[in-house]
């Protein structure tokens, strides 16, 4: 597959996805079936790559991050899930849901008491949004925020946390939690600064028994008369759906730039595996059949990558304004993704449904993406809406 300036449109990001590569090829890949057989999030591995740089991609450098932009973004996102889209979900919890929005999002001094941690892989971070009885349906959460002096007080929970634990007891290190300070409405959402040990705040629960993504822990969060300091308020009270709506479009990106790296993954070994095996004296690659399934997977795998990279030459992480393609890309990239894995088994058969040749896993990791960061109902409606509004294309 031919390398173009959209995917690599300078020295630096060339470098980037190279370095990204040769890191997944030597540290990553091994460990990725253990990981997901366990069930454990690899911290350690985690942690490594902080030393490369990559956990504060597009935080300035300044707070000890990497300085990059959203195609920087992308490439780490689609070099790591081509090999284990559960640690990359771990990944983009910490480097987008909380750095890249705390970056966005936060003073100066939360910024440079939270940033360099959290970039040096010294603290592993997430984002608190979705509860038990609220997903899709932001403004419906009912985790409340209540003003008392020098502190906020929190009481709620969250549900699906990516990062909430990092192992079966332990909570993961620092949250930015969306909490109700006022009646329902666009203007009753505000954002907060948790951190692990704060009063109140504990670990509900490690979910267990995922169908994908086992790599990454998920967990419940409980908020408790959780006192939280008053300078720990991310922007204004009241002024947290701004933020959320900024931070959804580089999290969608991201999360379709994971599609793209398991897509990538299964097209390379369903290709390996029809070109090796025989069958009435052939390689498979041979049969029409399985041509199909091969060239249908590459053609929507550059569909969608040409239209993730096109989307995030032009996203500006300081402002809101591209949700109708960050909806579109990961609309098409998360369905894309699972079509192709299943391609992938369809072609190797029995050896398909083993962890062998890990197309299995990437079947299971990549149904996630129809899910979480916004369904794909949710995208369809929004497109629909945005294109009824603007009237043209």
């Amino acid at each position: 597959m031919s390398t173009h300036d959209l995917f690599d449109p300078t020295d630096e990001h060339r470098a980037l996805r190279s370095m990204v590569r040769e890191f997944v090829l030597r540290e990553v890949d091994p460990q990725a079936q253990a990981s997901d057989r366990t069930e454990t999030f690899n911290v350690p591995l985690f942690r490594r790559l902080g030393d490369l740089g990559l956990l504060g991609i597009t935080v300035p450098e300044r707070f000890g991050g990497g300085g990059m932009d959203a195609v920087a973004a992308v490439i780490v996102h689609e070099e790591l899930s081509a090999a284990d889209p559960g640690l990359c979900l771990a990944y983009l919890a910490h480097a987008m849901l909380f750095a890249n929005n705390l970056q966005q999002n936060g003073s100066d001094a939360q910024r440079a008491r939270h940033l360099p941690d959290a970039c040096a892989g010294r603290t592993i971070g997430g984002m608190c949004m979705t509860e038990p009885s609220a997903g899709t349906d932001v403004l419906g959460m009912r985790t409340t925020a209540a003003r008392d002096g020098e502190f906020w007080v929190l009481d709620g929970a969250k549900m699906w946390i990516t990062n909430g634990a990092v192992s079966d007891t332990e909570l993961g290190d620092v949250f930015l939690v969306y909490a109700r300070t006022g009646d329902r409405g666009t203007q009753s959402l505000s954002l907060f600064i948790v951190e692990k040990g704060c009063p109140g705040f504990r670990l509900g629960q490690k979910i267990r028994d995922k169908l994908g993504m086992r790599a990454s822990t998920t967990a419940e969060l409980v908020f408790e008369q959780c006192r939280v300091p008053a300078a720990n308020l991310v922007g204004a009270e009241g002024d947290a759906v701004g933020h959320m709506m900024r931070n959804l479009e580089i999290e969608r990106l991201t999360l379709a730039a994971m599609g793209l790296g398991i897509a990538r993954r299964c097209l390379e070994v369903m290709n390996r595996y029809a070109r090796e095996r025989k069958a009435f004296g052939s390689p498979i690659v041979e049969f029409g059949q399985i041509q199909k399934h091969i060239a249908d997977s590459y053609a929507a795998f550059m569909a969608g990558r040409s239209y993730v990279y096109q989307v995030a030459g032009a996203l500006d992480l300081v402002r809101s304004g591209s949700r109708i393609d960050s909806d579109g890309v990961k609309l098409f990239c998360s369905t894309m993704a699972k079509q192709v894995a299943d391609s992938a088994i369809q072609v190797l058969g029995g050896y398909g449904y083993v962890a062998e040749y890990q197309v299995e896993r990437l079947w299971r990791d990549a149904k996630l993406l129809e899910i979480g960061g916004g369904t794909i109902e949710a995208h369809q409606k929004n497109i629909a809406r945005d294109l009824a509004r603007i009237g043209s294309i």
